[in-house]
């Protein structure tokens, strides 16, 4: 239970930085439209480094998505965490295609002010489909009924994947 509260408040402190960390442009490499971005948070002993693309839905600029990749803080998985805009349908979660093929949903967990975060442990299915995809599609749901598609380029992810410390 220990290890759990430690990766969860690991989790949330490094959400944080990169969300204050895009403002103050820290960034360690680009991976085509990927940024590996490394921070310190407050009471850390080693940084925190973790894969990010911002996007914003075409048809919408005032729906924006940053995806997140970041290792858990024991280092043994892969995370993908998706911050949403705040008014998202969170029981319908949030949807992933690649390439036009669906590979399920993830639920909301938590809201900050920032948004609300979906994330999942990146199973190896899953990492080879974004490494040798073209375009992702995350689906929000305002309604039950409307889904919103918000693409995302998967150009530079394996090469920034691989780069995770």
């Amino acid at each position: 239970m220990r290890r759990f509260t430690v990766l969860i408040l690991s989790a949330l402190f490094l959400c944080g930085a990169i969300v204050a960390s895009q403002a103050q442009g820290v960034v360690k490499s680009k991976y085509g439209d990927w940024e590996l971005r490394c921070e310190t948070p407050p009471g850390a002993l080693h940084k925190q480094c973790a894969l990010l693309q911002s996007v914003t839905a075409e048809d919408r600029p005032n729906i924006n998505l940053v995806v997140i990749v970041l290792k858990t803080a024991d280092g043994k998985n892969r995370l993908l965490r998706v911050i949403a805009p705040l008014g998202v349908l969170l029981p319908s979660g949030l949807g992933l295609k690649i390439d036009n093929v669906d590979v399920g949903r993830a639920g909301f967990v938590r809201c900050l002010p920032t948004g609300c975060i979906a994330e999942v442990v990146m199973e190896p299915k899953l990492i080879q489909s974004l490494k040798n995809g073209h375009k992702a599609t995350f689906i929000i749901f305002q309604t039950p009924e409307e889904g919103i598609g918000i693409p995302l380029n998967l150009k530079g992810f394996g090469d920034g994947f691989d780069a995770l410390p």
